[in-house]
């Protein structure tokens, strides 16, 4: 082994993965010499080559518990199988950029770990609590790290990016899946992979639902989420579809931001006022926790619930809860986390995936009726 190939393999064993372009600048060499040496190392199993990154390769144990050689027992040590090819994801880690664990995308976390685990790898989450551009300093930290790949849950306010916005995204040099993201047609990001629930199908089930116990009249109550771009075109497909009469259009907001106690206020005074002044007698609300705080307050002026006023939850979380269990419209969360994982850990693990077309899942919500 030459010197510049023993620098890399100490760098990249020190830091667990590099990025091939960071590292030729960093010895100064161009970045065709440093691929042969690449290609020399890795035929050897000293280290692992993939999507622009190389990472280190683990040793394994031989028959007398000593550490193997890194290129022995690599069926063990790597999650590879005889001939080179990388087994069902063993060996593999997953970074995961989510908002939080909390609410919504704590059952994401859970599928995505069960299926990651299920299959022989690991999952190491980054959260960003919404933070301007900590998405992509999240996704930044678990590739120095060395995640095999990512799944992605960028901070978009309206669920898809805006002009000029996440076109990091599609960038990257691991493989890559969005999480409860869409990026439009023509925006980079529209050729990653991504799984999402169909949250306009969830709302129009809803609205179906209502109108087929006879609502002619039914209201969409949403703060301004991800979720709600999704929830207003299948809110309003289906009434168009229905032939339902529409529900009072919402007040302007004036300027500036509003504070969520603003936002609640304004909230209840739409519902009220669609009730005794607009002839609404059903709702979709989004979400449960909303719905639960509005409730009593509804009833205290006046709206009785269900009688004037007729609610249908948007999320499921803690809808079964209310002191009155409320119907609820729940998202496939779990199953969101768990399809994500999987699809990304087949691109990671080859065979025809690898290069297979790129795939848009959506799964579809679940309405659950309460008395």
């Amino acid at each position: 082994m030459d010197r510049r190939q023993a620098q890399v393999l100490a760098l990249v064993r020190a830091r667990g993965s590099v990025r091939v372009a960071e590292l030729a600048r960093e010895l100064g060499v161009s970045p065709v010499t440093l691929r042969r040496d690449i290609e020399a190392m890795a035929a050897r199993g000293e280290i692992r080559r993939m999507h622009g990154v190389i990472t280190r390769v683990e040793r394994g144990r031989d028959a007398a518990g000593r550490d193997a050689p890194p290129g022995a027992g690599a069926g063990a040590a790597d999650g590879r199988v005889p001939g080179g090819a990388l087994r069902d994801g063993g060996g593999l880690l997953v970074g995961m950029v989510v908002p939080t664990t909390d609410y919504y995308y704590g059952d994401v976390v859970r599928g995505a770990r069960a299926a990651v685990e299920a299959r022989g790898a690991r999952l190491r989450v980054g959260l960003t609590r919404y933070l301007p551009d900590e998405d992509r300093t999240q996704a930044d930290r678990l590739l120095s790290t060395g995640a095999h790949g990512l799944l992605l849950t960028p901070n978009w306010e309206a669920g898809s990016p805006g002009p000029g916005e996440g076109d990091w995204t599609a960038g990257l040099p691991v493989a890559t899946v969005l999480v409860e993201r869409w990026a439009p047609p023509g925006h980079p990001a529209a050729e990653l992979d991504r799984v999402a629930c169909d949250h306009a199908h969830g709302a129009a089930r809803a609205v179906q639902h209502l109108a087929g116990l006879g609502h002619r009249r039914i209201a969409l109550a949403s703060r301004t989420t991800p979720t709600t771009e999704r929830l207003r075109a299948g809110y309003g497909a289906a009434v168009a579809a229905l032939g339902l009469e529409p529900a009072p259009a919402w007040p302007p907001t004036g300027h500036g931001p509003l504070s969520d106690a603003d936002l609640f206020a304004r909230t209840l005074d739409y519902l009220c006022d669609a009730v005794t002044a607009g002839g609404v007698t059903a709702a979709l609300i989004h979400s449960d926790t909303d719905a639960i705080m509005l409730i009593p307050r509804l009833q205290a002026r006046g709206v009785r619930v269900p009688e004037d006023l007729a609610v249908i939850t948007y999320d499921d979380e803690v809808a079964g809860m209310a002191d009155v269990p409320l119907s609820a419209v729940a998202p496939a969360k779990r199953e969101v986390g768990a399809r994500a994982a999987d699809l990304l850990l087949d691109r990671l693990s080859g065979g025809s995936a690898l290069d297979g077309p790129r795939q848009h899942l959506e799964l579809l919500p679940r309405l659950t009726i309460r008395q």
